[in-house]
């Protein structure tokens, strides 16, 4: 099934959404929000799979979905925690700096939590103080998490996944490294991350959602045109099941935790750093890895990082064309 919070005071107002994205369902019979259908999953999901069922042969009452009218699907989470699964990425940072990645990078997940109390919309614009900041979007994979008890198995943890959804975690590139430095990880350079309109169930991707990875290309546009579509499936070094063992070694984790999968990113055909879409290639998920690949292949950066006026759309589709999550779209702003 499909879920979507309406924008609707602090944690949204849940609905049903149907496969094709054009119409929904309230769900507030069952339940009113979906951290309260998280708290009690296994009480909730089966009455919202039957009003997922009653809506698409048209037996429940129904209106038409917008996704501009959506908040994120979880307007405020307990938890948000954002690994860096496509070790390849992390990979092109070092050799773009001449340093080079400790091999445990390969074994042990990175993964940092962020802020989690205020969700950006999923068409709700990035504010920023300055563009000097180096504003920067990261799309990704997310999966929902129920509750976790510490020390789970990577095999077990994929059985405690609601939930599967796209991200935008906003970065503040030229932040990032003098925080760091501090020895104690990011607040100022993460802003608030934006989650796509719609989270689906995992049985909604059929083929595609297979070994806790999705196997499908994670499309990105800047200003209307295509920046990227790496294949999410491809280059994964750690799958969902292993990010969820790793975040719960020491700890259990609540129902309504986001586990997010970091920049999606694939290698060439060659085994080096990929090509830009405009030459042929499956291009970036974020700017600061062209940056990345500019530098090493040219020596110096060109591609600017994102400016005021500047928009950037994240979408996913299915083998048919048609988009599974709805779409992230959001202008970059100043603050005011």
């Amino acid at each position: 099934m499909k879920l979507a919070s309406l924008a609707h005071g602090r944690d949204g107002r849940l609905v049903v959404v149907s496969r094709d994205l054009t119409r929904a369902t309230d769900a507030f019979p069952v339940v009113a929000t979906l951290q309260a259908a998280l708290d009690d999953w296994q009480r909730h999901a089966p009455r919202l799979a039957d009003l997922a069922e009653g809506l698409e042969h048209g037996s429940v009452p129904s209106f038409r979905f917008h996704e501009h009218d959506c908040a994120s699907p979880l307007p405020r989470a307990y938890q948000w925690l954002d690994g860096s699964a496509y070790v390849n990425h992390v990979d092109l940072v070092r050799k773009a700096r001449g340093a080079q990645m400790p091999e445990s990078f390969w074994t042990d997940p990175l993964m940092y939590q962020g802020g989690s109390d205020a969700s950006l919309g999923p068409r709700s614009p990035v504010h920023a103080r300055s563009e000097e900041h180096g504003i920067d979007f990261e799309a990704e994979i997310a999966v929902v998490t129920g509750d976790v008890p510490m020390g789970v198995t990577a095999a077990e943890a994929l059985g405690h996944i609601r939930l599967v959804m796209l991200a935008n975690d906003v970065s503040l590139r030229n932040l990032i490294a003098s925080e760091l430095a501090k020895g104690f990880g990011f607040v100022q350079s993460k802003p608030p991350s934006a989650f796509s309109p719609v989270a689906v169930t995992p049985d909604e991707l059929g083929g595609a959602w297979r070994d806790g990875k999705l196997h499908l290309p994670l499309l990105t546009q800047v200003n209307g045109k295509p920046f990227g579509k790496p294949d999410a499936g491809v280059d994964m070094t750690f799958d969902f099941g292993a990010l969820i063992a790793h975040a719960a070694k020491t700890r259990p984790l609540g129902a309504g935790t986001i586990i997010g999968s970091g920049t999606v990113s694939n290698r060439d055909k060659a085994g080096g750093p990929g090509l830009p879409v405009a030459k042929g290639g499956l291009g970036y998920a974020c700017i600061a890895e062209q940056r990345m690949v500019e530098t090493i292949l040219e020596g110096a950066a060109a591609t600017p990082f994102l400016r005021f006026g500047d928009s950037v759309r994240i979408e996913m589709k299915d083998a048919a064309g048609h988009s599974i999550f709805g779409a992230i779209e959001q202008d970059i702003l100043p603050h005011v």
